[in-house]
């Protein structure tokens, strides 16, 4: 196979080192891809917005599988103009899309499915904010309902810092989901979906806030591990069969059936899972501790979701012992990062690129907010976690930070359910 990866992340370049893993794949490229990505697949600048640029790379590079990495494309149509041309496309249409392209979308679906989840509101009138904000909390979960690459949410104790979050949405023409607090640990399930046929991976745990000890703002992911040593398998069998199977379900019995990676986020409190989100992609910084552990060709399983024979695909095989990946972001993130600087040792094995790229004298340089994902793997997490670390100090870029904790509560037994 021929394949062909959309997007510049971490995520991409997770999948890059996957798929290059797969004997059946016999040649990679990726648009627009990063600095990275270049020393394992051929770069192709590309709008990745547009429909018409994708297939055109498509055509170009005679792709036999194109695989969309990031949210904003799919939720563009790029997956329905592909498929429209012929192209064999790991992700799903813009319709089943919405899964994650409106909050309110998800919602209905998951209230069809009988799915657990936060009891929420839409807002989208300023009038209206107060008395809203009024029915909920003590703790306030304060969500821009469109599309905010993990960066739209706000969870505070704080009603003013709530209410100015929500204002500052509306003012910009954005609605508002208010929702009810998830107590619990948060787990991401990742699945392959097609139609209603799932095949699971392994669950991963997410750090979302900027700091050590969950402190500061939320980001797009600083870091995650897997597996989840607090997780019994049970629970992730009742997630499969009482959140995903049926959301899967629904989808497809409104004429807009999933075809790709469905992600659930989800928070596992006292009354059992519930869903804090859904995902229509990857996650990024899951992904690339996920797939660090995956043995089974992932070429091969992401061909079957996009062909239609995810029901005839062998039961994936995974390594054992842990993976985790920490983030190390650039200065100010996430707020307006600091870009161009030159980094030195992002060659380093277990080094994945995210916002990276090249200056004229060839050196990787920084390029967004989230710069490297490093990851480590071990017998378990003490291991993974040390290598992780081990890597990243061998890593130089100025004014970056990371955290320091990532998989730490889970190694130390403080997460439980």
């Amino acid at each position: 196979m021929r394949v062909l990866v959309i997007g510049s992340g971490g995520r991409e370049h997770a999948l890059l080192i996957g798929l290059s893993k797969d004997p059946s794949v016999t040649e990679l490229h990726v648009g627009p891809g990063n600095a990275g990505t270049s020393t394992i697949a051929t770069n192709h600048p590309v709008d990745v917005a547009s429909p018409t640029a994708v297939v055109d790379l498509a055509r170009r590079v005679e792709a036999d599988l194109v695989v969309i990495g990031p949210e904003v494309p799919l939720v563009l149509g790029v997956a329905d103009a592909l498929r429209e041309a012929g192209f064999a496309t790991f992700g799903p249409d813009a319709a089943a899309a919405q899964i994650e392209g409106s909050k309110a979308f998800a919602k209905d679906v998951m209230a069809a499915a009988g799915v657990r989840t936060a009891h929420s509101e839409i807002v989208d009138n300023p009038a209206k904010l107060d008395a809203a904000l009024d029915r909920f909390g003590p703790t306030w979960v304060v969500k821009d309902d469109g599309l905010a690459a993990g960066k739209g949410v706000v969870v505070t104790e704080d009603r003013s810092a709530a209410r100015d979050h929500a204002a500052e949405l509306l003012e910009n023409g954005h609605p508002v989901l208010l929702e009810s607090f998830l107590d619990g640990p948060e787990v991401s399930l990742f699945s392959l979906v097609d139609g209603e046929d799932v095949v699971p991976l392994i669950p991963a745990q997410d750090h979302k806030r900027v700091g050590d000890n969950d402190s500061g703002p939320n980001t797009g992911g600083m870091g995650a591990y897997t597996p989840l040593p607090w997780l019994p398998d049970e629970v992730t069998r009742q997630i499969v069969d009482d959140v995903v199977k049926p959301v899967a379900a629904e989808l497809a019995k409104r004429g807009t059936p999933f075809s790709g990676l469905l992600y659930a986020g989800l928070a596992i409190g006292k009354d059992g899972p519930a869903v804090v989100e859904f995902n229509c992609r990857f996650g990024d910084p899951e992904t690339q501790a996920v797939l660090a552990l995956l043995k089974s060709p992932l070429g091969q399983a992401l061909n079957a979701t996009a062909t239609g024979t995810l029901d005839q695909l062998p039961p994936l095989e995974w390594s054992d012992g842990a993976a985790v990946t920490v983030v190390v972001a650039a200065e100010n993130y996430p707020g307006t990062p600091r870009v161009g600087d030159v980094i030195t040792g992002a060659d380093a094995e277990g080094v994945l690129h995210a916002g990276t790229t090249r200056n004229a004298d060839g050196a990787v340089v920084s390029s967004g907010g989230r710069v490297l994902a490093v990851v480590g793997t071990g017998a378990d997490l003490a291991e993974a976690r040390a290598q992780a670390y081990e890597r990243i100090a061998k890593i130089r870029l100025p004014g970056s930070h990371h955290r320091t904790d990532i998989g730490k509560a889970a190694l130390d037994g403080k997460i439980s359910i």
